[in-house]
């Protein structure tokens, strides 16, 4: 792990937010068209994430052939989305949004097509703006093997953050939705 990704000394433990969603609660889609866990993706992850106890979350997500690099195998750079959406997905704990700074995977066995990957993550620490988090995703179910792993720096930002650099019709579109939850779960996404 890099020294980015240590907390400093003067880290605070992470607080669950008293409006987070419950443990074992499905957290969603955060945006329909996110290529992590929108439905509006066809060749996208489908990633589910579940609120765990404390600031920790589950995920699962099923290794298709659109997801491989070798034949027959998942392709890393889609390993390393899924552990970044699952990372992503604990700053809703926080109620907070949060892009990704740095993420730093380790591969530590191939994962073949059909594979459901069972991810775990938890938010470590918090530092002003930075909060610290890894994740570790595993084959053969939740106690399984370990096949991935990953340690990651969210930055909190504004709102702003996404009006000021997405493409204006999708996010008018996000910011017209009536459902003010979904509103603000679209701009939890990465840079």
């Amino acid at each position: 792990m890099s020294t980015a990704l240590t907390p400093p000394a003067d880290a605070i433990p992470p607080v669950r937010h008293p409006d987070a969603p419950a443990p074992g609660e499905l957290l969603g889609a955060h945006y329909e068209h996110c290529f992590g866990c929108g439905g509006g993706q066809p060749h996208g992850l489908h990633l589910a994430a579940r609120a765990g106890e404390g600031v920790t979350v589950t995920a699962e997500f099923t290794v298709t052939t659109d997801h491989q690099g070798a034949p027959g195998l998942a392709h890393g750079g889609v390993l390393a989305t899924a552990l970044d959406e699952t990372l992503g997905s604990l700053n809703w704990l926080l109620r907070v949004i949060a892009v990704t700074g740095r993420l730093e995977t380790d591969y530590v066995r191939p994962v073949p097509v059909g594979t459901v990957l069972h991810l775990e993550a938890e938010i470590t620490a918090v530092h002003g703006r930075k909060i610290y988090s890894r994740a570790t995703g595993r084959i053969g179910g939740p106690e399984g093997a370990v096949a991935v792993r990953a340690e990651a720096l969210f930055i909190e930002v504004k709102v702003d953050h996404f009006i000021d650099n997405g493409r204006p019709d999708e996010i008018r579109a996000a910011m017209a939705d009536p459902d003010q939850v979904r509103r603000a779960r679209a701009f939890e996404v990465n840079p």
